[in-house]
């Protein structure tokens, strides 16, 4: 997958003297600094929140995925790669560890469906599918309504510490390819933990059911 970025390029004139190697030192310069073409490999976080309804504390959260050139060859082959996102929901404490309040785990996966020429991403209960890699990786990092606390886990007002992230499960991968995940890191797609604080929000009112 390739990202194109904007980018300037810094002209290198050669002045009419020889004897200051200034010019060198320019183009050197402007060599090593200038903005990559490609995108690095890898996974991020751009936002993460957790909003209350009526059922209990929903997660919502977009991951940019960049997958290396094995696993994109991986998928042109019809090899499916199965993620796991993680959450974990602390209450801070001063004076012992940090109260565990609830943990949640969500199952997806993405392959290239080579009769259709599409790509499928399955994330629990819903299959989308997308003519392209870019859009295919960007519906697999969107999570959106994943509860991860029943209603009343979380006290309203008071501050909670969450943390997410999203991983490639090579336990997932068929037994030939598993081999190479010990040999090398051509084989993992991992975002780094993305850790906040929050304020939980008060749930709203339960729905009341009309009198006959």
């Amino acid at each position: 997958m390739q990202n194109t970025t904007d980018f300037s390029t810094l002209c290198c004139v050669k002045p009419e003297s020889d004897s200051i190697p200034g010019w060198l030192l320019a183009c050197l310069f402007a060599l090593l600094f200038a903005p990559s073409l490609h995108a690095a490999d890898g996974a991020s976080v751009k936002y993460a929140e957790i909003r209350a309804t009526h059922e209990g504390y929903e997660l919502d959260a977009q991951f940019v995925l960049n997958p290396n050139r094995t696993l994109e060859d991986a998928l042109q082959k019809g090899i499916a790669l199965h993620f796991v996102a993680e959450a974990e929901i602390t209450s801070p404490r001063n004076w012992w560890l940090d109260e565990n309040i609830g943990e949640a785990t969500r199952h997806m996966r993405i392959y290239h469906n080579l009769l259709l020429r599409r790509y499928v991403v399955d994330a629990g209960y819903v299959t989308k599918t997308a003519a392209a890699l870019d859009e295919a990786l960007a519906i697999l990092g969107h999570l959106e309504s994943w509860q991860v606390l029943e209603r009343g886990a979380l006290k309203p007002g008071q501050r909670y510490e969450a943390r997410v992230r999203l991983r490639l499960d090579t336990s997932k991968l068929p037994k030939p390819l598993q081999i190479g995940v010990v040999s090398g890191g051509k084989w993992e797609l991992e975002s780094p933990w993305y850790d906040w604080t929050f304020d939980a929000p008060a749930p709203p009112a339960r729905l009341s059911m009309p009198s006959p």
